[in-house]
């Protein structure tokens, strides 16, 4: 009887090829797993880390409050230990003004960039974040801090009060701002002191170098159709839009209540 052996073609070890090609399956695999661990850190961790240390802060500038309740807004920035601010501010908003500085108290009196002084409240979005002076992202905004423009108005001070924050990860505390509407309070305190704005106009989309809605008497350069035409105490909120991008900026603008001078002279429609 004739026996045939098979030969080893069928089991052979795959070629070069096939080793080239399996190579790259497990890189891209690999890749794939890595980049989803990003993701999962930059959008669900930082938010995590973000958000706690930002009620953290909040806590304890209000028991800084309660202790020394006669003491200024620079003195409420002390026990913060800041990191040391970039020198280009950067941000989710636009550039800051060049315009003069508002309200009561010297440079001596104010807090160093990058230090929680105040705490804005947004009751319809249950929001409280801490504000800090700058809009650095490293030292402020990435913290989960709303940081306050160089060189606009204090809280409550005539002109314009104009603060950033992140929409989307590192606390987001500005992500749900395109809720707000007309009459919606905007509170922010500082150490013995409150301010209360009320939601007044809203626009949706501008780019974001449109320095105008920081202004003193804040009107889109890119929309003039949109801001106000005449001094008043205001407030200003910018972020990125749409979610996830930070092609467009969303700014929602208050007036100080009690002060409805900004409501003369608006121009455009209401958001």
């Amino acid at each position: 009887m004739r026996v045939v052996v098979q030969g080893r073609g069928g089991c052979s070890r795959p070629g070069g090829l096939a080793r080239v090609l399996w190579a790259a399956a497990e890189l891209t695999v690999t890749v794939g797993v890595l980049l989803l661990l990003l993701v999962v850190h930059q959008v669900w961790w930082t938010n995590r880390q973000a958000a706690a240390a930002a009620v953290r802060r909040v806590t304890a500038l209000e028991e800084a409050w309660a202790t020394a309740p006669g003491s200024g807004p620079g003195a409420a920035a002390q026990p913060e230990a800041s990191a040391e601010p970039s020198p280009e501010p950067s941000g989710p908003a636009p550039a800051p003004s060049p315009s003069e500085a508002g309200g009561a108290g010297g440079a001596a009196d104010r807090p160093r960039d990058g230090a929680a002084y105040g705490v804005l409240r947004i009751p319809r979005l249950g929001v409280a974040v801490p504000v800090a002076r700058g809009v650095d992202k490293r030292s402020v905004l990435d913290k989960g801090y709303a940081g306050h423009y160089p060189g606009t108005a204090e809280p409550g001070a005539q002109g314009n009060f104009a603060l950033a924050g992140h929409r989307n990860t590192h606390g987001e505390p500005f992500r749900y701002v395109n809720r707000l509407r007309p009459g919606d309070e905007l509170v922010v305190e500082v150490r013995g002191r409150r301010y209360t704005y009320t939601v007044d106009r809203i626009l949706p989309e501008t780019a974001p170098r449109d320095t105008g809605v920081i202004a003193p008497v804040p009107r889109s350069a890119v929309r003039p159709g949109y801001g106000y035409t005449e001094p008043g105490a205001y407030i200003t909120l910018t972020t990125c839009t749409p979610e996830y991008s930070s092609r467009y900026r969303l700014v929602v603008w208050g007036v100080l209540a009690g002060n409805r001078s900004g409501g003369r002279g608006v121009v455009g429609t209401a958001g």
